[in-house]
This record gives C-alpha cells, structure tokens and sequence, in this order.
C-alpha cells in the first residue's frame, strides 16, 4: 500500500484523510504530543516534529509517496521558512515524493478590484502573509521542477463548514461595509476542499496551479447577511470604508482591502471535481441540518 504524509493534519487534512484511507497507509506530521491519541484514532500514524526546529524532521525523508501539506507559514516575515525547512528534510535521503499537494490562498492575487481571476493572473501579494504563500509556491514550484517532483498547488479562499461559519463574528455585531464599498469574497466548503485535494493527488499536473473555490463569488457584506438570516440573527450594521478603519479590527479589516472573484474552471476540467456545495447557500442549508441533527436527543429503544 502507498504511503502518505500529511503536514498540518488539522481539519481539512482529516477531512482529506477519511476519503484516503483505503488507498494510503497515512502518516502525519505533528508538533504537538496531545494530538497523537486523536490521530491515531483517526487510523493516522503520528510523527512527531516541528517545521520551525529542522532537526526534529529526520523521520520523514524518503517515507511517503505523496505528500500534502496543510501547515501554515510562520507568523511574521515574508519568507515561508517551514516550507524551505520541509523540502530540506523530504530531500536529506531516500527517494523523493511523487506527488506533493500544496494548499497556498487566494491572497496571492492580491487587490484585482473585483475582476475575475484566473490562475494565469500575475501574483500580487500586498500582505505579509500572502507574501509568505506566495513565497512558499515559488520554493515549492522550483524544488519540483529541480527534483521531477509533481507539485499541484491549490489557492484556497475562504473556508466554511457547520463549525467554521462567522455566527459569533455577527453576534458581536461587528459592521460590514455599505454595497458600494463592499468587496468580492470567494468560499470553499471543507468537503469540498478535501475532495479537492484528492483530486489533485490523482490528477494534478506538475507545476500547476488551481482556484480551490465554489462558483459564486459574492459580496463580503452579502454574505454576512445570508448567514444572519439563516440563523435569525439582526443583520450586521453597514459602514463606509472609512469608518471601517476605526471600529473594525485590523486583522479583519484587512480583507476588505481584496477584491477578486476567483474563475474555477481548471478544478472541473483538470480534477474533474463536481461540487457538492457550489454555493454557499448550499453549504450553509447543509450546516444548518447537521447542526440541527447533532441537537437533537438520543432515543432509547
């Protein structure tokens, strides 16, 4: 049985896993020793290490066959030094991986004004952290190249599912910006993201890029909106962009500063992926019923 190593195995890599684990034997890497139990239950074989401390990650070169890698860059600067510390410790002995699955963001297109964007549009980074994913494809992309690794990269928007909607985020009344500064934001369901990366496992092309995102780009406040009226809760009070830079916090804030809609053609000829939730309407109706199922109290026979 080929073997598979997840780097960043939180949610979506479990996701991932669960639809894998017929095929691979499935390894993940983790840097913390609390989440050993819950990997294994999970059919996963830990592995201890932390891509910040290269001397940790002697056990993964020359283990897997593919590789998927989830984790984050660090916090601060503007150069992945997990991923370089990654395809340092893959490349140290043994044989290299087949495939490698990269998931980057959306961020690196930067600010396009809303215009629709394909994965032939330059990268235009204006963050910090999108600097870093930008950084960590080009590494990635180099080191594939350099090695006949095949490396699919899959720039993700935002990701939704029951547990990852902004309820409390609206709760908090926290404003969105009035229609006529509104921005263009673009989501994935998890599931769908999984099933994504499995697709791009089997049927990514080398060097290749993918827009990992649902089909109906919409506005940022539009979207706040849908959810609030879905769970019953007062919409989210509007403002101008310029009020925005007082009462909403910079780390928030800073998306509303990207405007794109993301073109996803390439997932569905290349991958062939068939969305289960090509909408967020959808996604959320499907949240709603599994958090209407989990509610509800067990019957005795």
């Amino acid at each position: 049985m080929k073997r598979l190593l997840i780097i960043g195995c939180g949610d979506v890599g479990l996701r991932a896993a669960v639809l894998l684990r017929k095929r691979y034997r499935i390894h993940a890497l983790t840097h913390s020793g609390g989440r050993v139990a819950e990997l294994r239950r999970q059919g996963i074989i830990p592995l201890l290490g932390d891509l910040d401390r290269p001397d940790t990650l002697d056990g993964i070169a020359g283990l897997a066959h593919d590789v998927i890698h989830l984790a984050p860059p660090p916090p601060r600067g503007r150069s992945d030094t997990r991923t370089a510390h990654l395809i340092a410790a893959l490349s140290r002995r043994g044989s290299l991986p087949q495939h490698f699955v990269y998931i980057s963001t959306s961020g690196v297109y930067g600010d396009c004004g809303g215009a629709l964007v394909d994965e032939t549009s330059p990268l235009r980074p204006q963050t910090d952290r999108a600097r870093r994913r930008a950084d960590a494809e080009r590494r990635l992309r180099e080191w594939g190249a350099r090695n006949g690794v095949c490396v699919s990269i899959l720039r993700v928007p935002g990701i939704y599912a029951a547990d990852r909607l902004p309820v409390a985020r609206i709760e908090r009344g926290t404003p969105a910006l009035l229609p006529q500064d509104d921005s263009y934001v673009n989501h994935v369901h998890a599931d769908d993201l999984a099933r994504m990366i499995v697709a791009a496992l089997h049927r990514g092309q080398a060097n290749r890029s993918y827009n990992a995102s649902d089909d109906a780009p919409q506005k940022m406040g539009d979207y706040f909106d849908l959810v609030a009226d879905r769970f019953r809760l007062p919409r989210p009070p509007r403002v101008t962009r310029a009020e925005a830079r007082s009462v909403i916090p910079e780390n928030l804030h800073s998306f509303m500063n990207e405007s794109r809609r993301l073109a996803n053609a390439r997932i569905k000829q290349e991958l062939r992926v068939r969305l289960r939730y090509p909408t967020v309407l959808e996604g959320i109706a499907a949240a709603q019923a599994t958090m209407a199922a989990a509610q509800e109290p067990a019957h005795g026979g």
